[in-house]
């Protein structure tokens, strides 16, 4: 083998190991919690430079790269083997008696459909097609809203909008009641959340909060992103009603991040045991992973979910049946946070509300 090509090959696999443990560190950063995404990509790279190890290298050369190789897939394979059928599940199964009482069902259509994207009527369509008690669009703009009310107003009675014309506008449509409904803006100005009561056709009543943080990106701090989404685990870990937490969280379900919001909420994650139901980027088969999501508290059963076609984003839809039972029952449940962790998300708020600055990305798609 070339000089060139060894250089390239210790190259490749000095990013595949930095890759692997810098997300790894809590430091609030989008160059750093970035590289936690592509997980899958880079496993499935370290296994193809482990047989490129193997067949061109010879003594101690394919020796030090094996076991450089081996570590960086383990350390990778750790989390995304969690989202897969070898893994114990955390979400129950509606049992058949939950199944057949319908009353207590809800199904939840989430989509982000890419503020400057223009076919409405392929989000509409498939609204109408699936006919979930909830839709939730996220990145809307006047326009956006306008159109979707225009086309379901009469099969939504109850509407939350929050129209921006800076990527962070949100809509919720429901057939079910809604009440003490709030839009706030939790820790960056322009960056909106919904919190809202619902009621189900049997009269249980469940809190839902729809979110949208920052993105992560190369050149700035992931404290509001990071903050926003350890609020509100907090928040639905103190609620007195069962809670669902759904949208954009701008982070993949194996992140660091995401792993302390289970923690701190004690919500359930569906995918675990199931499936990475990638919904980004709806356009690049081969750079996806799983940022739309739902955590739901233990009483509620999982009936089913599914990713669903491509409206023009670049999100693909993800859709959850669920039913609310009196009874909390999980397969397996997320660690309990502590409170140095507590005192860890406690300063990257204080740190958050200190600033004064626009949100990222608000230019983005204009």
């Amino acid at each position: 083998m070339s000089l060139i090509l060894k250089s390239l090959f210790w190259l490749v696999v000095g990013i595949l190991f930095l890759s692997s443990v810098l997300p790894l560190s809590k430091i609030p950063h989008g160059a750093i919690r970035g590289l936690a995404f592509p997980r899958e990509q880079f496993f499935l790279l370290t296994l193809v430079m482990f047989v490129f190890a193997l067949v061109f290298f010879d003594s101690h050369l394919r020796l030090y790269a094996v076991i450089t190789l081996t570590v960086v897939a383990a350390i990778h394979l750790a989390y995304v083997v969690k989202f897969t059928p070898l893994w114990t599940q955390q979400s129950v199964d509606a049992s058949q008696a939950e199944l057949d009482d319908t009353d207590s069902h809800v199904t939840i259509l989430a989509s982000n459909v890419k503020q400057s994207n223009r076919d409405f009527g392929a989000l509409i369509d498939l609204i109408k097609e699936k006919k979930p008690e909830i839709a939730t669009a996220l990145e809307v703009d006047q326009e956006w809203t306008d159109e979707l009310h225009a086309a379901l107003k009469d099969d939504y009675a109850h509407w939350v909008t929050v129209p921006k014309d800076n990527s962070y506008g949100m809509v919720l449509m429901s057939k079910l009641p809604l009440a003490e409904t709030q839009v706030r803006e939790l820790l960056v100005e322009d960056v909106p959340s919904i919190r809202t009561t619902v009621r189900n056709a049997n009269g249980q009543e469940w809190r839902l909060y729809i979110v949208h943080p920052e993105p992560p990106v190369p050149n700035h701090d992931t404290k509001g992103r990071d903050g926003e989404i350890a609020l509100i685990g907090i928040e639905a870990s103190k609620d007195d009603m069962p809670a669902i937490v759904t949208g954009d969280l701008n982070d993949v379900a194996w992140s660091t991040t995401t792993r302390r919001f289970q923690r701190l909420s004690g919500l359930l994650d569906p995918r675990v045991g199931r499936g990475f139901y990638n919904t980004f980027h709806a356009g690049i088969p081969m750079m996806r992973w799983p940022l739309d999501h739902l955590f739901h508290d233990a009483e509620f059963r999982l009936i089913s979910m599914s990713r669903l076609r491509n409206i023009g984003s670049d999100h693909f839809p993800i859709m959850f049946s669920l039913a609310l039972t009196q009874t909390e029952a999980a397969i397996t449940t997320p660690e309990p946070s502590d409170a140095e962790e507590r005192d860890e998300v406690r300063e990257i708020v204080q740190d958050e509300k200190e600033k004064d600055r626009e949100a990222i990305g608000t230019d983005w798609e204009k």
